[in-house]
């Protein structure tokens, strides 16, 4: 029986594994016709579309979205997009042209990736712990010790990465809750309630203030540098520099996969210890599983459920025929949980192999951030641990952010159970 599913129009609600299950049980490639997208459901074939970006090019993480819209522009939006174009004029023609390290294809893309991984080495990382810790202390600060509902998303996991990643690029922190809102903006533009009309919820709005306070902040820097990762990246004095519009992409990236992915990892994880009591009894029995708790929780709810390429020839995955041109997506979290792969691939176990899970990507676009995300998680994971085993978590099933790009817990509210 085929089954009804397209990545942009099915509602997955708060637990889209068994739909998942079903697909992967159906066969690898899943043609969802209402948008002509080929989703790859197993392991094994996922693997071979991520590992060959000549055969399959992430030229469409830049264009498919297109496809999933409806828009339901009203004449009146028209002024908004053209008073949106002539704020940004200087800018995003150059951004268009200049492309993402997402979009991009080698040879390209391996240009940018060397000069980006400049600001991520393991020595830099390692040097970032000490403040994120600070970080991560002052954000919860007495919040687990008192009577009031400590809310894991609001109180944690969304200030943590906005600190980090605002520390790391040299912005005030008056700035905190501009940089979570123009975050929010990109997503819900992009794959959440903002796609089928971004200019009705001021989300052009919002892209324009970034686009222009990070284009002052870049010729501030390259003017006169400082320590910062911005600065490291536009000094030519360090090594081959970013263009204008390479460097603000760049740190549009950032600013998305990584506020999104650090709190959806810190919100899925502890979200899974609360369905999986077993597992929390495990972690609080030690806490060296830490790590093999981070990687399961990567593996069984990725914050990044789905990714999209593009054939360049015709070709074929698995015996089913992809046309050239035909987009291919690449379903992460469904082949996450391949039983082929991972045995018993829907259950939570912090003890099992995770070795090469689709958590942060694989192939050319594996996460240059993981690192920095996975130390932001341990940090967090180990401040609120102790703590788990006397909070409850007041919803069963919290809301979940609505996206079909990106999965995460809108809120996640603790009570303390102790008695008063």
């Amino acid at each position: 029986m085929h089954i009804e599913f397209d990545p942009f129009s099915t509602h997955l609600g708060a637990n889209p594994y068994p739909l998942y299950r079903e697909l992967r049980e159906q066969g690898p490639v899943h043609h969802a016709m209402p948008s002509d997208i080929h989703c790859v459901t197993r392991y094994e074939e996922t693997r071979l579309v991520l590992s060959q970006p000549e055969l399959f090019s992430s030229r469409a993480m830049e264009t498919v979205f297109a496809k999933g819209r409806n828009f339901n522009f009203k004449t009146r939006h028209v002024i908004d997009v053209m008073r949106f174009l002539w704020r940004v004029r200087g800018s995003f023609f150059g951004l268009r042209q200049a492309g993402s390290i997402i979009t991009l294809d080698p040879p390209r893309h391996g240009e940018l990736r060397s000069i980006v991984n400049r600001g991520f080495t393991p020595k830099q990382i390692a040097a970032w712990e000490p403040w994120i810790r600070e970080i991560v202390v002052d954000e919860i600060g007495d919040k687990l010790q008192t009577a009031g509902d400590f809310d894991a998303i609001r109180d944690l996991a969304i200030p943590l990465p906005t600190r980090v990643i605002m520390q790391l690029l040299g912005v005030e922190k008056s700035r905190r809750s501009d940089f979570k809102r123009w975050s929010d903006s990109i997503i819900s533009g992009i794959s959440g309630p903002g796609r089928h009309n971004p200019v009705e919820l001021g989300i052009l709005d919002s892209m324009a203030e970034l686009m222009l306070f990070l284009g002052e902040t870049i010729r501030e820097r390259r003017a006169t540098p400082g320590e910062d990762l911005i600065s490291l990246l536009v000094d030519p004095d360090k090594g081959h520099a970013l263009a204008d519009a390479e460097a603000i992409q760049f740190v549009v990236l950032l600013l998305v996969a990584g506020n999104e992915t650090t709190t959806n990892l810190i919100g899925n994880g502890i979200n899974a210890l609360y369905d999986h009591p077993d597992q929390l009894a495990l972690l609080l029995e030690d806490a060296s599983r830490m790590d093999g708790f981070i990687e399961e929780s990567l593996r069984f709810d990725p914050p990044i459920q789905i990714v999209f390429r593009r054939a360049t020839r015709d070709t074929q995955i698995a015996g089913v025929p992809i046309p050239k041109g035909a987009y291919v997506a690449p379903m992460l979290a469904c082949a996450n949980r391949d039983d082929r792969k991972f045995p018993e691939g829907d259950r939570f176990n912090i003890l099992r192999d995770t070795t090469g899970h689709f958590g942060f990507g694989f192939g050319l676009h594996f996460c240059l951030g993981s690192a920095l995300a996975r130390l932001q998680a341990r940090l967090a994971f180990e401040a609120i641990l102790p703590h788990l085993g006397r909070l409850k978590r007041r919803d069963d099933v919290p809301a979940i952010i609505d996206s079909f790009l990106v999965r995460g817990r809108s809120t996640l509210v603790l009570q303390d159970t102790a008695p008063v």
